[in-house]
């Protein structure tokens, strides 16, 4: 994801309303997020659907990571041995 230009990428809203495919075209073109913003605050932010999946996947990954730092903290961890038998054991029930 591009950063974002404060002299291009933010606007208000009844500017976004008024020219709403305009803002799309902006979007698909520089790859820039857009900034809407309410009464002179942050309201909103306009995002690429490849930007989004991008984000939502390093969410992800990163809450997995999280949780399994936290796993090792607290001694929930396996050995080699452990995690063979787990899955041997598995593939016997199937």
């Amino acid at each position: 994801m591009k950063t974002i230009s404060i002299k291009n990428d933010i606007i208000p809203i009844a500017e976004f309303k008024t020219g709403i495919s305009k803002w799309f075209k902006s979007l698909q073109k520089s790859g820039h997020p857009l900034i809407i913003t309410q009464n002179g605050k942050p309201a909103g932010v306009l995002l690429s659907p490849d930007d989004y999946d991008e984000l939502v996947y390093k969410k992800s990954f990163l809450d997995s990571v999280g949780r399994g730092i936290s796993d090792a903290e607290s001694g929930r961890t396996y050995n080699t041995d452990e995690i063979k038998a787990a899955l041997a054991a598995r593939r016997s029930k199937e």
